[in-house]
């Protein structure tokens, strides 16, 4: 078993987050955080597994899983796991994204060893037969017809990513397909578990009122058992290339206003200019201050609404702006507009006051990450995953204070590039040519 101590100072002008790191002979990381102020715990498991991980086939599976391994175990019956956790007090959830499936209880703090155990029933007990399978298959489908199929304009990240990515698995929604996931059978969903839902594979992160020697003591008493998993994992080897067409479309969905969705790639997550690319898009449109909102909403009225979502991947994701259009107002007038400001910050950066105000806003996002337990324990585990080092917590603000005024122009020059991206217009169903 390999340990580490408690980490050096080197936090800047935030409150240092303190922890200790320890990995099991089975590989399973964990990392504990100790904060006894408030009488609460956050106990997370993260799965180096998301949708890119899936065979083309048979999307979904990552997603899928993450509603499943709620199902019980072989000593928690049916229904019983969320049910366990509610009646000592605690709360519960998941998450799947393109690149992490991630697992978390908040439970009283002298309720601890049962949210320890808890997941490390889930990782060596889950509960993997036919009837969960078909049981989770429908609770995804009407997931899928809530949020997706008949929520207006619940389509534009999927529609959005099969354009931007032509070869990389990030091109499949993480929700994934219906039909590929009825078409799967129970020994299929037995292997993708198998290959990936292991400790070697996983990160354990405990943050809160704890005593570091008892926690540690609980974790080898219920995760040494687990078998380590394969010692390797697939992960797409794919870069996807730099396009150099426009691509262009129509989404006709059951809406009544327009919609413009302007689409770029970006590097990958932990890539240096990620932290100017975040800058950017809260200066563009983060909040009633910014420069879409004040010039487009405000000043011109020309939009209901404008955001951008820098959605930051592990091999590369995208910057995913939109805008609904006000009443009367022609999407391409819209999108005129978006692109005369896009073109006024590529040629004339932004001003220094401007600038510094953007600096206090993401310092003040940063202090927000780790306002809460749970907060601090997934902030923890992806510094570990994607940025190479726990300590990244710590050190995150001094990359956003690296970034230069100057960062900005040239990141919305370099990565907004209008040759690039995609653009689709989403407008009601009643406006679609008759065939």
């Amino acid at each position: 078993m390999l340990l580490t101590g408690l980490t050096s100072l080197s936090s800047i002008a935030q409150n240092k987050i303190e922890f200790k790191e320890f990995t099991l002979d089975n590989g399973l990381h964990v990392i504990l955080h100790q904060d006894n102020t408030t009488p609460i715990v956050a106990t997370s498991v993260l799965y180096h597994v998301g949708s890119k991980n899936e065979n083309p086939e048979r999307t979904g599976f990552a997603h899928f899983f993450e509603h499943l391994l709620f199902e019980g175990t072989e000593n928690i019956g049916k229904g019983e796991y969320m049910s366990k956790i509610e009646s000592i007090g605690g709360t519960l959830n998941a998450f799947t994204s393109n690149d992490i499936t991630y697992y978390y209880e908040i439970v009283p703090s002298n309720q601890l060893e049962t949210a320890i155990y808890m997941e490390s029933e889930r990782m060596l007990h889950p509960k993997i037969d036919q009837v969960g399978v078909d049981t989770q298959r429908e609770v995804i489908k009407e997931e899928k017809r809530q949020s997706y199929d008949n929520r207006p304009y619940g389509t534009i990240l999927p529609e959005t990513m099969k354009r931007a990515f032509l070869t990389h698995p990030y091109m499949w929604p993480v929700i994934g397909s219906m039909e590929g996931l009825d078409a799967a059978k129970l020994e299929e969903f037995m292997a993708f578990h198998k290959a990936y839902y292991v400790p070697n594979n996983a990160t354990l992160t405990i943050a809160g009122d704890i005593d570091y020697d008892q926690t540690e003591e609980w974790v080898k008493a219920y995760f040494t058992e687990i078998p380590k998993g394969p010692s390797e994992f697939y992960r797409p080897n794919v870069k996807e290339a730099v396009k150099t067409a426009e691509v262009r479309d129509i989404v006709y969905d059951n809406i009544q206003i327009p919609a413009i969705i302007q689409s770029y790639n970006l590097p990958p997550k932990n890539h240096p200019d990620s932290y100017a690319m975040s800058m950017l898009s809260t200066y563009l449109t983060g909040g009633k201050s910014s420069l879409m909102t004040k010039e487009l909403v405000d000043n011109q009225q020309k939009a209901l609404a404008v955001a951008a979502i820098p959605l930051d991947l592990e091999d590369g994701g995208v910057f995913l702006m939109y805008a609904i259009t006000n009443m009367g107002v022609e999407p391409k007038d819209l999108e005129a507009e978006m692109d005369g400001l896009l073109k006024k910050v590529q040629d004339e950066g932004i001003s220094e006051n401007d600038f510094q105000k953007l600096q206090n806003i993401i310092e003040n996002n940063l202090v927000s990450k780790n306002s809460s337990m749970a907060g601090i324990a997934q902030n923890l585990a992806e510094s570990r995953l994607f940025f190479g080092g726990t300590d990244y917590i710590n050190n995150e603000l001094s990359f956003f204070r690296a970034v230069k005024r100057e960062d900005l122009q040239r990141v919305a020059k370099q990565y907004l590039n209008l040759d690039g991206r995609v653009v689709l217009y989403y407008l009601p169903k009643s406006a679609q040519p008759a065939e």
